[in-house]
């Protein structure tokens, strides 16, 4: 005996409405053959439109078996099903269905764009389908260009696509005219003749004559199951069903899906332009931070370096490690005041110091402070070139008998004694050592040096020996006599601090605190400018997200028809993730070009501050936009991907 193509046994379905269940059918027992053209028939309410639901893989039963050429449905996933969808089924329905931004030919393809089918392929073959039911003239005509009658074969070509070996006809003449049903209806007769399996739902005992086999349902059981003597006609010509594509196919399918997205993309941003570009709003302010802010940015940057290049790097410190950010320096403990007495006798070098620095407390009676402790030897002050307010500084018998002296800085001063108190001659605790306070480092007025971080300094042995207890040294700081190269006193440095340790367990850094603080404020420029951009996209970020969630009411009904005719759960998600990447990176695009104009409005009006766009901003910028789009649009995809295809096809 001849396995039937669909069976059904026990199906039942059963909804919850409130506290009540509702028993849509009842013990459904039904099998249908291939080739068949099946009638289902009752009246509005009676479980019809349900039973052909789970027939073509919409909707599922309660309970009960479902097989389609014996491969049992009820364990099924979404892909699983969505693949049954795609290339056993074809859908016709009441409304058509049809997507209303769409030609006549492009909606055809759409199935065949999620079965992976070349476009060449898919285009000939949407072309073939429409010439055939009389629509060659209008295939880039879209559904409000069209007729009821035509929209209807649109939607069968449509159905036709992947071959559609079972057409499940839903009321396929309920909303056409008299003329239009009996040419749907002699379409469906000749496809029935050319092999198609044709299953009618239908309240119109007319239409149901055209069948050989009429099923009535009321109340969610079959009253009776009967065969219909009628004429058959047949279909010229043979209904050619493309070949299925290979699994190496799924990657034209998603370059097809991703051609589609960004199409969708454009036709809903043309279509709302008002919102499209408040949505917008949020990224292209924030790009255009990026941009115009580097500019000014590196603009200054350059500005300022030029007016102190001709300062230069007067001093070299030694580090521990072999870079910034060497993880392994806290263990390095090669730097030794040895080292410090050998860079004192080089040519080149004016003073050298050696440096031991913590945070630490200080207190003067009931006021505690948090002040940087710098252990160093009496050179330090000229390396650094720090004059005195009042005061002398430690000397080398200071350091010899490790004494308790102190040099605190201005600020430090004030901020410890205030204007009626002689520092000179004060005792204050660092940590818990007492100190008398010897000098009083001159205020620093130089915009490029000054700092906010208190400083005070004691002999490098009276930090090692009775604050800190560590012996070897965090740096060096060298001073370069005047009038020699920076590079090359680093160069002779570098060679001399090799030879002493025999590897290269050290760095140099040949910048003067000039320098350093210029990259400092460029560093807090970039700050700034991440902050007010992090704000905009963040802004930005959830007005898209927004917006894809109203796509996704409004666009309902499109989803619940992309899933009947085939599509996945990931195509929706990436439909829709596209779509928002779309908005963003075009919001991006335009804070750019906004950026640059900007830029150069900049540089034409005030020609002392040459704005640049640096490449990064412009790189960086796209490449976030995008981003925002993709973080932001995921969830309004998945609550997409999420939908009923019942639910969503019944969607108002």
């Amino acid at each position: 005996m001849t396995q039937p193509l669909l069976q059904l046994t026990g199906i039942t379905r059963s909804f919850t409405a409130g506290d009540r269940e509702f028993l849509a059918l009842k013990d459904i027992n039904l099998t249908i053959n291939a080739g068949e053209m099946v009638a289902i028939i009752g009246a509005s309410g009676s479980g019809k439109s349900t039973l052909m639901n789970i027939l073509g893989c919409l909707d599922y039963a309660t309970a009960g078996s479902y097989k389609i050429n014996g491969q049992e449905t009820r364990d099924l996933d979404d892909q699983a099903l969505a693949e049954l969808r795609r290339d056993y089924f074809g859908f016709i329905f009441q409304r058509y269905h049809l997507l209303p931004h769409l030609s006549a030919m492009h909606n055809v393809e759409m199935p065949a764009i999620y079965a992976g089918i070349p476009a060449p392929q898919r285009h000939a073959r949407a072309r073939e389908l429409l010439a055939r039911l009389g629509l060659d003239g209008h295939l880039t005509h879209r559904p409000s260009q069209l007729s009821g009658g035509q929209q209807q074969r649109v939607s069968i070509a449509r159905a036709l696509m992947n071959g559609g070996e079972v057409i499940l006809a839903d009321e396929p003449t309920g909303a056409l005219d008299t003329a239009s049903g009996k040419e749907v209806m002699r379409i469906l007769l000749e496809l029935h003749a050319a092999g198609h399996t044709v299953i009618l739902v239908t309240h119109d005992p007319k239409v149901a004559a055209n069948a050989e086999r009429i099923i009535e349902v009321s109340d969610g059981e079959i009253l009776s199951d009967r065969l219909n003597q009628r004429d058959t006609g047949q279909m010229p010509g043979e209904d050619d069903v493309p070949p299925k594509p290979p699994a190496t196919r799924r990657l034209v399918a998603s370059l097809g899906l991703f051609k589609e997205a960004f199409n969708m993309a454009w036709v809903a941003l043309i279509s709302h332009r008002m919102r499209t570009l408040l949505t917008m709003l949020g990224i292209v302010i924030g790009i255009t931070s990026v941009v115009s802010i580097s500019a000014i940015g590196e603009g200054a940057k350059n500005y300022v370096l030029k007016d102190i290049s001709a300062i230069g790097s007067n001093t070299i410190d030694i580090y521990s490690g072999t870079s910034f950010g060497d993880k392994r320096a806290a263990s390095i403990e090669t730097l030794v005041p040895a080292d410090v007495t050998a860079l004192n006798q080089l040519y080149y070098v004016d003073s050298a110091t050696p440096v031991v620095g913590r945070s630490m407390l200080l207190r003067y009676r009931n006021i505690d402070l948090d002040a940087q402790i710098n252990g160093v030897s009496d050179q330090y002050f000229q390396v650094r070139g720090i004059k005195l307010e009042a005061g002398i500084t430690f000397s080398e018998s200071d350091a010899r008998r490790q004494a308790q002296v102190v040099v605190i800085d201005y600020n430090t001063r004030h901020r410890l004694f205030g204007e009626g108190v002689d520092p000179l001659g004060q005792v204050i605790l660092i940590g818990n050592l007492p100190c008398t306070v010897i000098g009083v480092a001159a205020e620093n007025k130089n915009l490029f040096a000054s700092g906010k971080t208190l400083n005070v300094w004691v002999p490098y042995e009276t930090a090692a020996g009775r604050i800190l207890g560590q012996r070897f040294l965090d740096s060096i700081s060298v001073r370069i006599k005047d009038g020699q190269s920076s590079k090359v006193v680093e160069n002779h440095v570098t060679q001399l601090m090799l030879q002493r340790h025999g590897i290269k367990d050290f760095y140099t850094n040949n910048l003067d605190s000039v320098m350093q603080t210029v990259q400092k404020t460029s560093r807090s420029l970039a700050l700034l400018l991440s902050l007010i951009a992090v704000i905009s996209l963040v802004v930005g970020g959830i007005g898209v997200m927004n917006i894809m969630l109203v796509s996704v009411t409004e666009r309902t009904r499109e989803i619940g028809v992309r899933k009947a005719i085939g599509a996945r759960r990931s195509d929706i998600i990436w439909q829709f993730l596209l779509e928002a990447m779309t908005l963003t990176a075009s919001g991006g695009l335009i804070g750019i070009v906004v950026g640059w104009l900007l830029s150069v409005a900049i540089r034409t009006f005030v020609p002392s501050l040459p704005s640049t766009v640096p490449l990064w901003s412009v790189v960086a910028g796209f490449s976030v936009a995008t981003s925002v789009g993709l973080f932001f649009g995921l969830w309004p995809a998945m609550k997409a991907a999420r939908l009923d295809p019942i639910a969503a096809l019944r969607h108002e």
